[in-house]
């Protein structure tokens, strides 16, 4: 999908911050909140404005995955009605990001009108790390945390929309954190939405493969971008009782950890 370029939302070289409106994923807002106001503390102290529409919903990412494309363009019309009119858009989800800026067009390849409103949506949606660095030219934050840290690659955030450095730029500013690469960070967690539902035998299997990964690089904490991976791997990690953390990079970003 062809991006905009940065520079025609911002001419003046971000003399002008943008107005961001907020997307907030669906796990986020029902199951760990505390990413999503994590993620706004760090934008308000970048001084920037923000919004958050309260009648958002779900983007339609699960019922596209299972398969239902008309249940998945009801709700894509809806993000798009509710979401045309802001300036850019900065949304704590990889996987919400690919749905909108590469689904939302194919799933009204029938209809040019409808296809255009996604476009131009497409073109002004942002992952939270895509954001901070490649938009607003910032890997510093003022974060503080003591001791080693790893990172996750969550898998549509990385081969669906392609942010790898981004959050790697970000965490090796981070004071008092020593950042190491686990073995095959870009390997999947087992989660995939409604995949470690249908083959939980497998998807335990690969969360533990992810674990021991995380054991191995002696880190204190694992880090990643995406709420669902997140969340498996904390779950693994509290069944092996380990005093691993695991942390959405915006928490990270939001406040010391000592």
């Amino acid at each position: 999908m062809h991006r905009l370029p940065i520079m025609e939302f911002f001419p003046k070289a971000m003399d002008k911050k943008p107005k961001v409106t907020l997307f907030i994923q669906c796990l986020v807002d029902a199951v760990w909140p505390q990413v999503a106001e994590a993620m706004v503390r760090v934008l308000q102290k970048l001084g920037l404005s923000l919004e958050c529409p309260t009648d958002q919903t779900c983007c339609g990412q699960p019922a596209y995955n299972s398969g239902y494309r008309r249940e998945a363009c009801i709700a894509a019309k809806r993000f798009i009605e509710i979401f045309e009119g802001s300036e850019i858009i900065v949304s704590p989800s990889g996987s919400c990001v690919h749905m909108v800026r590469h689904h939302y067009p194919e799933l009204f390849c029938d209809n040019p009108a409808w296809r255009q409103r996604a476009q131009r949506i497409a073109a002004r949606i942002y992952e939270f790390t895509e954001f901070l660095v490649d938009v607003l030219g910032v890997e510093d934050v003022g974060a503080h945390f003591n001791g080693r840290i790893t990172y996750h690659d969550s898998c549509q955030l990385l081969r669906g929309i392609g942010v790898k450095d981004q959050p790697r730029r970000l965490l090796r500013h981070v004071a008092g954190a020593e950042f190491v690469e686990m073995k095959n960070s870009d390997y999947c967690c087992g989660f995939g939405g409604s995949f470690a539902v249908k083959y939980p035998d497998i998807s335990a299997a690969m969360v533990n493969d992810k674990v021991d990964h995380i054991i191995h690089s002696g880190a204190r904490a694992v880090i990643g971008c995406d709420t669902g991976c997140l969340l498996n791997i904390a779950g693994a990690v509290s069944r092996r009782s380990l005093s691993i953390q695991t942390l959405h990079i915006a928490q990270l970003l939001a406040k010391d950890y000592l």
